[in-house]
């Protein structure tokens, strides 16, 4: 399925923020001791650097289901790049697919047989992102016991997907640059040079253009990724993906489920269409996934769509004003008028909740999303207790 990377249970089957689970393909580079074994549950990396190396099927380019005219056009742009060794930036809205297109274009290339290797930016700290990336040597620093390739190395004649590379530290970019220019990469400890032959896809949800005036983003680097840029609408833009993205997830989720066949009804197609789907494909799969735990006979009525649920009461949703800042404005005024006791923290409290729980527990985004310092959204998260430190020497 080359929508999702399928992990064991009832989770939605996603490919990043805390969903990168897997296993490398025949042939790969981990099988051999100087490189990682990248298995999810037995990889000797740090927790908050989750990545995936999947394999792709032959028939992996037929799984693409997007049927909108907008994504036909830029799956026909695919069809045309692929063939090349050409880097591919990627801009859209957080859960408008760009994996998805990323993993296509890899299946549509000829590099399919080799690994595609993907990896949110997001979650490197400064400390491990260059470790990560390019590899260390046995006491390249401390708690490095062992050799270890970087991601790289691993996806070494086939694709390396960076997402939120808009996140990636200044000085990995410094560092990445050296190695779009010489196809040469040097572990962190060591003085030789490895060659690596990698495509590389990169994904921002923000303009990296802005960030280059800014300064928070090298230009260089901008143009070594830049050579083609496609950017995928929201899906609100892409109604005509909606249903077959519905179908694909029905599919999975009830086969996971142990359920039969499972068909929607009308009233629920039509609420599916209708809805703008403000958190985009992501949004969409958790919808279907919820729906299923629930809708137990086959059919999926229009009253079985969690969609009120997540988005809060239909009432607010079809009034005049359907904007965020409308709704947040009536329940607050709601609350106030209940006369509720220490009102400022409750609110606080559930926006921080809130931001970190969307963003995938990621404090990295919940830290951008809220504009507020790492620092201040770690020490609120630890108060609610959302973040749980363990100190030296506690089991």
């Amino acid at each position: 399925l080359l929508m999702s990377a399928p992990t064991h249970g009832s989770g939605p089957p996603r490919a990043s923020t805390g969903r990168k689970r897997g296993h490398t393909d025949a042939g790969d580079p981990s099988s051999s001791t100087d490189h990682p074994a990248i298995t999810g549950s037995s990889m000797s990396r740090p927790p908050q650097a989750p990545v995936i190396a999947l394999p792709l099927s032959a028939d992996a380019a037929q799984a693409c289901v997007f049927e909108d005219p907008q994504s036909k056009a830029i799956l026909k742009q695919l069809q045309r790049i692929a063939p090349s060794a050409a880097n591919v930036l990627l801009v859209g809205d957080t859960g408008t697919g760009k994996e998805l297109i990323a993993r296509h274009l890899h299946a549509l290339s000829t590099r399919r047989s080799q690994p595609f290797v993907a990896v949110d930016c997001g979650v490197f700290s400064e400390l491990h992102a260059e470790a990560e990336l390019f590899g260390h040597e046995k006491g390249a620093f401390t708690g490095a016991l062992s050799s270890q390739a970087g991601w790289l190395e691993v996806a070494h004649g086939g694709s390396l997907f960076l997402d939120e590379i808009n996140q990636l530290p200044m000085s990995v970019q410094t560092k990445l640059v050296r190695v779009l220019q010489e196809g040469m990469v040097v572990r962190l400890g060591s003085r030789r040079s490895v060659p690596v032959d990698v495509r590389i896809i990169t994904a921002s949800h923000v303009p990296l253009e802005r960030l280059v005036q800014t300064g928070a983003f090298r230009r260089d680097l901008f143009y070594h990724l830049n050579v083609v840029k496609l950017e995928l609408k929201p899906l609100q833009q892409r109604p005509g993906d909606i249903l077959p993205l519905v179908r694909l997830f029905i599919g999975e989720y009830s086969r996971r489920l142990g359920h039969g066949p499972v068909r929607l009804s009308p009233a629920a197609e039509r609420r599916l269409t209708a809805y703008p789907w403000p958190g985009n494909i992501r949004e969409l799969e958790n919808v279907i996934h919820r729906t299923l735990l629930i809708s137990r006979n086959g059919v999926i009525q229009d009253s079985d769509l969690s969609i009120a649920y997540l988005h809060g009461p239909p009432d607010l949703q079809d009034g005049s004003d359907d904007s965020a800042e409308a709704r947040l404005q009536q329940a607050l005024e709601q609350l106030c008028s209940q006369g509720e006791e220490d009102l400022h923290e409750k609110v606080e409290d559930s926006l921080f909740r809130t931001a970190y729980r969307l963003c995938h527990h990621n404090q990295v985004r919940t830290a951008a999303l809220l504009g507020l310092s790492r620092n201040v959204v770690r020490a609120r998260l630890i108060k609610l207790g959302e973040v749980v430190v363990h100190h030296r020497g506690e089991d």
